[in-house]
């Protein structure tokens, strides 16, 4: 059985606490998983959580991956890179600490890409702070892609990869990430947005067994209003539909994009319309999930040819080192990343 990795994100911030708490407090989801990072860190992560009348958590230092599933239930094992700096200051952004978190995951995505864990689960990590480490791509997402392309020995555009957010009420996957709204916009062409509905339909076929119902958002308001408020819907959003219709994926839209999100949740009280929404721009897709509770959501990269899944927030700076940092969104992401593998 091969095992699964999880980066320790930014060392100053709440990702070696959620890590921390999540092996303490789901000791059976997290059977066969490791932190890969500095000991240290994660020691100091474990007496951050430390609870009056209890023991601390141990950690446990592994050479190997596959120690991972001999240590006991309620230890965190940790993987050892070299090379990184000890903990960091709380709540600072430090290029230290950008350029340990990006070696974490360069390390991950590599064992992964070689076979050697069977996914990972990557731990927030601050965009500032992998910018002043020198690191030239905005996020993990774009991180993996390139690690990826390289193994494959295929250019970045080879490699196209998409990020969704999914909840137990709600999928989004969008057609452009980290970049800004302007950017975005242009990026709305039928190509991209083509593109987005067969990663889509590919990654969620493998995790449904069947072929998803997949809803598209309109960039407009009203989808547009059949061009009174732009033409994106009708020169590039709908031939995309029509060509991914042809192709024989199931897919409705372009959709207005202020009911769609409601018509796919799924509740207890009723089934939602489709099994994922395709959103046009960042924001307008993580909204919605977000708001129905970040403690929920997980972030998963499609497109890749490996498993990797991450919570729903961020480095969260204020209260790192605090012991309050909720790893519900961590613990689900472990959950989600030993599904889809």
């Amino acid at each position: 059985m091969t095992p699964f990795a999880i980066t320790q994100g930014d060392p100053a911030g709440i990702g070696p606490e959620t890590i921390a708490k999540a092996f303490r407090d789901a000791p059976s989801e997290l059977r066969g998983f490791f932190a890969v990072g500095d000991l240290a860190t994660l020691r100091r992560a474990a007496h951050c959580i430390a609870r009056p009348g209890e023991p601390e958590l141990p950690v446990a230092l592994i050479t190997d991956p596959a120690e991972a599933w001999a240590v006991p239930p309620r230890c965190l094992p940790v993987l050892q890179l070299p090379g990184l700096p000890g903990p960091q200051p709380f709540g600072q952004v430090r290029a230290e600490a950008g350029r340990a978190a990006a070696d974490c995951v360069v390390w991950a995505a590599r064992a992964a890409l070689r076979g050697e864990i069977a996914g990972l689960v990557t731990a927030p990590l601050h965009k500032e702070a992998l910018h002043l480490a020198g690191v030239h791509y905005p996020g993990h997402t774009e991180l993996l892609q390139a690690e990826a392309a390289a193994h494959r020995g295929v250019a970045l555009a080879d490699m196209p990869v998409r990020m969704m957010l999914a909840s137990d009420e709600l999928r989004t996957v969008l057609v452009s990430i980290h970049v800004s709204l302007r950017a975005a916009l242009e990026a709305v062409t039928c190509e991209n947005v083509l593109q987005t509905l067969q990663i889509t339909h590919a990654a969620l076929q493998r995790s449904l067994g069947r072929a998803p119902r997949i809803a598209v958002a309109g960039l407009n308001p009203h989808a547009g209003e059949g061009g009174l408020f732009g033409r994106e819907e009708i020169e590039h959003i709908a031939p995309a539909v029509a060509a991914a219709r042809a192709q024989g994926l199931h897919v409705t839209g372009p959709l207005a994009p202020d009911t769609v999100f409601m018509r796919a949740r799924h509740t207890s009280a009723r089934q939602g319309e489709f099994d994922v929404v395709l959103a046009m721009y960042h924001d307008q897709g993580l909204i919605p999930v977000k708001y129905l509770g970040v403690d929920k959501g997980v972030n998963v990269t499609l497109g890749l040819p490996l498993v990797r899944t991450s919570p729903d927030h961020g480095t969260a700076f204020d209260i790192a080192g605090q012991g309050v940092a909720d790893a519900s969104s961590l613990i689900e992401a472990v959950r989600m990343a030993r599904e889809l593998a």
